[in-house]
C-alpha cells in the first residue's frame, strides 16, 4: 500500500468523485489521520475501515485513489462490503470494481441483490463486465467459482526466448505471474512451466520439449472447492489449473484463495457444530442470528427433554439416595468431553482428506478403543475416590462402571455422528454436538441410575 502522502499527481487526479453527502469535518479529519499513516497492505487499511461508521467509510473511500480504495474494499468482510456497495453511487461502485481482479469483483458482486448488481455491471467496461459475468455463472462453492482468469498463457510451439518476451510484456496485468500455462492449438492445457524453468533453459529450447515428461494435475470447473483445497495441500502447489471437460484451460486457483477457503470451512464447521449460522460473526445483525440459531436451540430443547425423561424414570431411586443427583452429572460430562474429542478428530479428518468408508469406520473403532481405555483408567480412579470420600465402595463401583460405559459410548457416538450425517448427504459438522450431548447425557443418566437401582437399592 503506497503512502497516501506520496501519491503521484496523475494518481491524485484518478480518485472516486466525491459527493455532497460525504463531506463533513469529522470525515475530513479521518482522511487526514489516514493520510499520516503508511499502510503497507490493503488488508491493514480494510481493518481500519471496519472500525469506522458507514458514513466515514464512504467519505474516506471517495477521497482515496481508485486503486487504493478498490484493494481495501476487496479485503473487507462481507457485511462491510455489502453496506458500502449498497450505499454508494453505482458509478462509483463500478469504478472500484473495474480496478479489482475479475475473481475478486465477482465475489463482491455475488453478495448483492440481482437488480443492484446488474446496475453496477452496466456501468463497467464491457470486456471487464463480460469476464465478471462469466465467473459469476459458476457455482461459488466449486473450482470455477473461485478461479482466477488473469493468467499467462503460452503456446507449446514457441521457444523460451519468445516465452520470456511474452511474460515481460504481459506479466504486469496478471495476478499469477510465477507460472506460465502451456496450451496446444486447441487451447487444451498440456503443461505448466515456472518462471525459474524458463530462465534456466537454454536459448531456443521449445516449450513443448520442457514439459514433454510432465505429469499434469488439474481439476475440472465443477469440482467442490473443498476437494481443490485438499489437492493443493496434498501436492504443495502454489496454484491449481482449472479445465473444462475437454481439458481446455479455463483459469487457475491460487494458494491465497485456498487459504480463504480453508479458513471459511474451518469457521463453518466450528459454528455448525453448535448450531450457529454458517456465516455468522459478531457483526451479523442480531435478528438474523436469532433466526439462524433458534431452530437448533429448539432441537436442543427437544433432545434435552430425552435426558430429563430418563432422570424422571428414576425419580424414586434419586429420592432414596440423593447423593446420586450430585454424582450423575460427572458421568455425563466426562462422556460428553470424550465424545467431543472424537467428534473434533473425525470432522477434521473428513475436512482434510478424501472420504473412504472403510478407513473412516476403522477410525470409529480406534476412537472406541481410546474411549474404553480412558474410561477404564478414570473409572478405576473415581471408584476409589468416591468410595473413600463417601465410605461407600459399592457407590464407587457403580460410578466407575457407568463412567466406563458412557465414555465408550461417547467416543463411538462422537466418531460416528459425522459419518452418518455425511452418508445422509448432510454437513458432517451440522449441529453434531447437539446430538452427541443428547446421547451421552441420556445414556449416562440411564446407566448410572440403572446400576444404582440394581446394585445399591435392590
Amino acid at each position: 500500500m503506497a503512502d497516501l502522502n506520496n501519491i503521484p499527481n496523475e494518481e491524485k487526479n484518478k480518485v472516486i468523485p466525491k459527493t455532497q453527502n460525504y463531506s463533513s469535518s469529522d470525515c475530513l479529519q479521518e482522511f487526514n489521520d489516514v493520510s499520516e499513516i503508511e499502510y503497507s497492505h490493503a488488508a491493514d487499511l480494510a481493518e481500519h475501515l471496519e472500525t469506522l461508521s458507514l458514513e466515514k467509510q464512504l467519505c474516506l473511500l471517495t477521497r482515496l485513489p481508485v486503486s487504493e480504495a478498490a484493494e481495501a474494499v476487496a479485503e473487507l468482510e462481507e457485511h462491510a462490503r455489502i453496506d458500502i456497495l449498497e450505499n454508494i453511487d453505482p458509478d462509483l461502485a463500478a469504478s472500484l470494481l473495474s480496478e479489482m481482479s475479475p475473481d475478486d469483483a465477482a465475489d463482491v458482486l455475488d453478495e448483492l441483490e440481482e437488480a443492484h448488481r446488474d446496475h453496477i455491471l452496466d456501468n463497467i467496461d464491457a470486456d471487464d463486465a463480460e469476464d465478471i459475468r462469466h465467473l459469476m455463472a459458476f457455482d461459488p462453492d466449486t473450482a470455477g467459482g473461485i478461479m482466477n482468469i488473469e493468467i499467462l498463457i503460452l503456446e507449446d510451439y514457441i521457444n523460451v526466448d519468445d516465452a520470456i518476451t511474452k511474460m515481460r510484456s504481459e506479466i504486469e496485468d496478471k495476478e499469477v505471474p510465477y507460472y506460465g500455462y502451456v496450451v496446444d492449438e486447441s487451447d487444451k492445457l498440456v503443461g505448466v512451466i515456472s518462471l525459474r524453468e524458463l530462465l534456466v533453459a537454454k536459448h531456443g529450447t521449445l516449450i513443448k520439449d520442457i514439459i514433454k515428461e510432465q505429469n499434469l494435475i488439474t481439476v475440472t470447473f465443477d469440482v467442490a472447492k473443498e476437494e481443490v483445497a485438499k489437492l493443493l495441500s496434498h501436492y504443495n502447489f502454489m496454484a491449481m489449473p482449472v479445465v473444462d471437460k475437454e481439458g481446455r484451460l479455463m483459469g487457475v486457483i491460487t494458494h491465497d484463495d485456498i487459504i480463504d477457503v480453508i479458513t471459511e470451512l474451518a469457521s463453518e464447521d466450528l459454528l455448525s457444530m453448535v448450531g450457529a449460522g454458517y456465516s455468522e460473526s459478531v457483526d451479523t445483525p442480531w435478528k438474523e442470528s436469532v433466526k439462524m440459531r433458534l431452530p437448533w436451540l429448539m432441537m436442543n430443547m427437544i433432545t434435552s427433554s430425552v435426558s430429563a425423561y430418563v432422570v424422571y424414570l428414576f425419580d424414586g431411586t434419586i429420592a432414596q439416595m440423593a447423593l446420586l443427583a450430585v454424582l450423575m452429572p460427572m458421568v455425563a460430562n466426562q462422556a460428553g468431553n470424550t465424545g467431543q474429542q472424537a467428534l473434533a478428530v473425525m470432522i477434521r479428518e473428513l475436512a482434510t482428506t478424501r472420504f473412504e468408508t472403510k478407513r473412516a469406520w476403522f477410525a470409529v473403532l480406534r476412537e472406541g478403543k481410546i474411549g474404553f481405555s480412558s474410561g477404564m483408567i478414570l473409572g478405576f480412579v473415581i471408584s476409589f475416590v468416591v468410595g473413600f470420600i463417601f465410605s461407600n465402595y459399592a457407590l464407587g463401583f457403580v460410578m466407575g462402571a457407568a463412567l466406563i460405559l458412557d465414555m465408550l459410548l461417547g467416543a463411538l457416538a462422537g466418531a460416528s455422528i459425522p459419518l452418518i450425517l455425511k452418508s445422509l448427504g448432510r454437513d458432517p459438522a451440522q449441529a453434531s454436538s447437539i446430538f452427541l450431548t443428547m446421547i451421552t447425557d441420556s445414556a449416562g443418566f440411564f446407566v448410572f441410575l440403572g446400576f444404582a437401582s440394581l446394585f445399591l437399592l435392590s
